[in-house]
C-alpha cells in the first residue's frame, strides 16, 4: 500500500509542476481565440520532449468554423500541429504555414478527426504543448 501511495504522491507532484509550466503558455495562447470564437473550455497539455507527440481526438462539427490554437515555449511557432482522418489524410498542417500558432477550419460535414501536436525540433528540445479550440459564434 506504501508504495501507491508514494507513486500516487509523485505523480501529483508531477501534474502540478506540469500545471505550473504550462500555465504561461495557456494564457498565451488563449490570446489566439478572439472574442468572435467561443472556447470549448478545455486546455490541452502535454509535456513532451525530442520528437514526442501528443495526440487529442475531436469530433468537428459540419457547418462550423473552429479555430486551433496551440503554443509552446517562450514564443509562437515552436508547436507544429497536424489536423488527420480517421484513414490518417492530413488534412491540414500548420507546417506550411510557417509553424502559425492558430489556423481557422471550416468544416463542410461532420467529422472524427486526431490533432497531433509537436515541437519543432529546430526551435526545442522539450517543453509543454498546449493546443485550445474555439467555435465561431
Amino acid at each position: 500500500m506504501r508504495r501507491t501511495l508514494l507513486i500516487l504522491s509523485v505523480a501529483c507532484g508531477f501534474a502540478a509542476q506540469a500545471q505550473e509550466l504550462c500555465q504561461p503558455i495557456a494564457s498565451r495562447c488563449e490570446q489566439h481565440i478572439t472574442a468572435e470564437y467561443i472556447p470549448d473550455g478545455q486546455f490541452y497539455r502535454a509535456l513532451l520532449q525530442g520528437d514526442e507527440q501528443a495526440e487529442f481526438n475531436l469530433t468537428l462539427f459540419g457547418g462550423t468554423t473552429y479555430r486551433v490554437a496551440a503554443c509552446s515555449g517562450d514564443s509562437d511557432g515552436i508547436l507544429v500541429f497536424n489536423v488527420v482522418d480517421k484513414d490518417n489524410n492530413v488534412l491540414f498542417t500548420n507546417r506550411d504555414q510557417g509553424n502559425a500558432p492558430y489556423w481557422d477550419l471550416a468544416v463542410a460535414n461532420t467529422i472524427d478527426v486526431r490533432v497531433e501536436a509537436g515541437l519543432d525540433p529546430s526551435k526545442a528540445g522539450s517543453g509543454c504543448a498546449v493546443m485550445l479550440i474555439g467555435f465561431k459564434k
